[in-house]
């Protein structure tokens, strides 16, 4: 069968073996965050719905699943916000009750969370990885770039309502630009709505694969440590770097065979990520973390053009 929902198995830093699972058209978010690895947001989008039939999903689970293959996790992620799915409780709901040795992560950028029946549908989720990057409202707005209708203090308040509801495990994000939100007073905005949230851990990320806009670079190990260190000062959670700052960490070995396809491709001709992912038939989600690691292997040059990021195989 051939998969238009799952993606992966992708080796992750944070959840290890993790087959994605994407319940949304592509690019379709509430946000349009200026570090995004697959780039803008083309539909700039808060109504829930359902995109696409469940059992169209969950037919593809259980064809991939019938193989037993060990993982970590099973992650709803993919290239837009997957609460945006008026049916991912359904789509829950099917796993747990047939296949309840398996965890399930949730990816969200968590400005939905204000909506009760969502709640309710991703509560059976065993860990949830929400993002939360500005509290100020013009941070927010120059970092996460969201739809009209979203203030930062209503993600706040809906990760509070999370905690209150939920008893799996939160793990808070914080992606962090230097100069914008690294500020000693945006830094206390958020370490006083950590204390509000009360996730079970905050986790301090920065770039590492080219985003949405050219002038967002990698925050860099001092500012990272800073950030971590007032960060543990301030609230009672632990705080680590999941940011990758050395070439190398934590990457899994990329199939030979796929190697030697993205290498014969990008030696003809600069391709985008989202060209490499119809042209390999692979998702976008998985194109973007191999071309990571090969940025970080200095196997492809990165160039930024009117359509998009290009990568070129390095002679």
């Amino acid at each position: 069968m051939k998969y238009q929902h799952l993606f992966g198995p992708v080796h992750s830093r944070r959840l290890g073996f993790s087959l994605g699972v994407d319940l949304v058209p592509y690019k379709y978010c509430p946000l349009n965050c200026v570090y995004c690895e697959v780039q803008k947001t083309t539909h700039l989008y808060v109504r829930r719905q359902e995109f696409f039939p469940p059992e169209e999903i969950t037919s593809e689970l259980a064809d991939f699943l019938k193989g037993k293959p060990e993982l970590d996790y099973i992650t709803f992620s993919g290239a837009g916000e997957p609460t945006l799915y008026s049916k991912i409780g359904e789509v829950i709901g099917f796993i747990k009750a047939n296949y309840p040795h398996y965890k399930l992560a949730l990816l969200t950028n968590a400005v939905l969370l204000n909506h009760s029946t969502l709640r309710r549908e991703i509560l059976p989720c065993d860990l949830i990885l929400p993002s939360l990057d500005a509290c100020h409202q013009d941070t927010f707005e120059r970092i996460n770039r969201p739809h009209k209708a979203l203030k930062a203090a209503g993600l706040v308040e809906g990760l509070i309502k999370l905690r209150q509801e939920y008893r799996g495990a939160i793990w808070l994000e914080v992606f962090i630009i230097a100069g914008i939100n690294d500020t000693e007073e945006e830094l206390d905005c958020l370490a006083k709505a950590i204390r509000r949230i009360k996730p079970d851990k905050v986790q301090i990320n920065s770039l590492d694969r080219p985003g949405a806009e050219d002038w967002v670079k990698p925050a860099g190990s001092r500012i990272l440590n800073r950030v971590r260190n007032y960060l543990a000062e301030t609230v009672s959670q632990p705080v680590e770097i999941i940011a990758k700052v050395e070439p190398g960490f934590d990457d899994a070995s990329i199939a030979p065979d796929l190697l030697g396809s993205i290498q014969a491709t990008l030696s003809r001709r600069p391709c985008t990520a989202e060209d490499l992912a119809g042209i390999l038939g692979i998702h976008i989600n998985e194109v973007s973390k191999i071309m990571r690691q090969l940025k970080s292997e200095r196997k492809v040059s990165v160039k930024r053009e009117e359509r998009g990021v290009f990568y070129s195989w390095i002679s």
